[in-house]
C-alpha cells in the first residue's frame, strides 16, 4: 500500500509519548489469510477500525482481547504486556482488562438483566464504578427484572455494553455493535456510546463496515485492507486520503466535516454551520441537533456541482467560493479538490464537464449543493 496515505504529521501528534498507547506488532497466518500489523494507537477517545469484509478487523479485536491463540509478535496495553511470543507471554482474556462487545450481545439467557449485570460485578475484584451508576449510564432501570430474551436487539446491546463496562476495562472493544439494529436503535446506542466514553474517559476501538457510523463518533480511524494497515490518523484526514486511493475501493468519495452550529433553525427549517467567518453551510434542521454545539457531517463528491460564476436566482442554498487545488483524472470522471477558506472539498464531475469549463489548477470556482446533500448519521 502507498505509504503516503499515512499522514505523518497527524500520526506524530497522535502518538505523543505522554498519551497512553496500545502498541501492536503481530502476525496471524491462516491458510488463505494473513494479518500483519505494526501500529501504535493512542488510548484516548474512540478509534474506528474500517475496511471491507475479510480485511482483518474482527481478527485484530480478537487478538487484542486474547481470543486468537495462533499469533506471533507482541501487544502492549499501556505498560502491560498482553502478548509477547518471544518471551512466552500470553495473558488469558480475563487478565487483560480489555472489554469486548460483539455483534450479538452474548448474554446469559437464563439470567435477568440484573442477573447479567451482577455477574459482571462479582468478577471485578476492585470495583470503582457502582452498579447504579452504570445502570443510569446505559438507561436500564426499567428493564432490570426482564429476561434478556424478551428484550429488543438494541436493549440487549445496552445490557452487553453495561456488562462490559462493569468489568472496568482499560480498553473497550466494540465489534460491529450496531449491525443488527434498526436505524432508530443505532442512533440511540451511538449517542450512548459517545456519552459513556466522555463520562468514563474510557478508550474504545470501534469496528464497523459503516463509514457514516464511524464518522459520527470516532476521533481517529485505522483502515485495513487484506490484513494490512492502509491508513491511520485523524478521521477527517483519513477519509479525504481514501478519496484518492485507487488501490482499494473502500468509500464513496466525500468531504468529511466537523463544524460548529451557528444557528439551529433559521426560521425556514435549515440549520446553519459555520464553515469560516464569511461562509456558512445549510442543511435540513433536525431536533437532534438542538442540544449540540458541533456537528459531524459529510457531502458526497457526486452531490456537488461546479459553476464559474456566482449562482443567483437558484433554489440551491449552498454556494461556496473556492480555488481548485488538485485535479485527478479517474477514467471518464475527474475528482477535483477545491479549497474553501482552509477546508478541502471534493467534487466529482465528468471529464466532459471539466473540458467544457476549461477547469485548471488555482482557478476560482463556485461549489453548489442542496441542503439535503449535507448528511449526518443521525439525519
Amino acid at each position: 500500500m502507498n505509504d503516503s496515505l499515512i499522514n505523518n504529521a497527524a500520526l506524530n501528534s497522535l502518538t505523543n509519548h505522554k498519551t497512553p498507547q496500545l502498541n501492536i506488532n503481530i502476525n496471524i497466518s491462516y491458510q488463505q489469510f494473513e494479518l500483519s500489523i505494526k501500529q501504535s494507537i493512542p488510548l484516548n477517545g474512540i478509534t474506528g477500525v474500517f475496511g471491507h469484509s475479510a480485511s482483518g478487523k474482527s481478527t485484530l479485536l480478537r487478538a487484542i482481547a486474547g481470543l486468537e491463540t495462533t499469533l506471533t509478535g507482541e501487544i502492549t496495553l499501556v505498560d502491560t504486556s498482553l502478548v509477547n511470543s518471544e518471551q512466552g507471554i500470553y495473558l488469558k482474556p480475563e487478565q487483560r482488562q480489555v472489554g469486548l462487545v460483539f455483534q450479538n450481545s452474548r448474554l446469559f439467557s437464563h439470567l435477568t438483566v440484573l442477573g447479567n449485570l451482577e455477574y459482571a460485578v462479582k468478577r471485578c475484584k476492585n470495583s470503582r464504578l457502582s452498579l447504579a451508576e452504570v445502570i443510569k449510564l446505559t438507561e436500564l432501570s426499567a428493564l432490570l427484572d426482564q429476561e434478556v430474551n424478551q428484550l429488543s436487539g438494541g436493549q440487549q446491546q445496552r445490557v452487553a455494553l453495561a456488562r462490559a463496562i462493569l468489568a472496568e476495562p482499560k480498553l473497550l472493544l466494540l465489534d460491529e455493535p450496531l449491525s443488527a439494529l434498526d436505524r432508530h436503535s443505532k442512533t440511540q446506542l451511538l449517542k450512548m456510546i459517545l456519552n459513556i466514553q466522555k463520562q468514563l474517559s474510557l478508550p474504545m476501538l470501534y469496528v464497523s463496515h459503516s463509514l457514516d457510523e464511524l464518522q459520527q463518533v470516532c476521533d481517529t480511524l485505522l483502515v485495513l485492507a487484506q490484513g494490512k494497515v492502509v491508513s491511520f490518523g485523524n478521521i477527517h484526514h483519513v477519509i479525504h486520503q481514501l478519496n484518492n486511493n485507487h488501490e482499494c475501493d473502500l468509500i464513496q468519495q466525500q468531504t468529511s466535516l466537523s463544524l460548529p452550529i451557528k444557528t439551529f433553525n433559521n426560521g425556514h427549517g435549515l440549520t446553519a454551520l459555520a464553515l469560516n467567518a464569511q461562509q456558512d453551510i445549510f442543511l435540513s434542521c433536525d431536533q437532534a441537533f438542538e442540544q449540540q454545539t458541533q456537528l459531524r457531517c459529510f457531502i458526497l463528491a457526486s452531490d456537488i456541482s461546479i459553476t464559474l460564476t456566482e449562482p443567483s436566482n437558484s433554489s440551491i442554498v449552498n454556494h461556496l467560493l473556492g480555488t481548485i487545488k488538485q485535479i485527478n483524472a479517474q477514467q471518464n470522471n475527474v475528482l477535483l479538490t477545491v479549497i474553501c477558506g482552509s477546508q478541502d472539498f471534493f467534487v466529482t464531475i465528468s471529464a466532459f464537464s471539466q473540458q467544457k469549463l476549461s477547469l485548471t489548477l488555482r482557478q476560482q470556482v463556485y461549489l453548489q449543493f442542496k441542503a439535503s446533500a449535507v448528511r449526518t448519521f443521525i439525519h
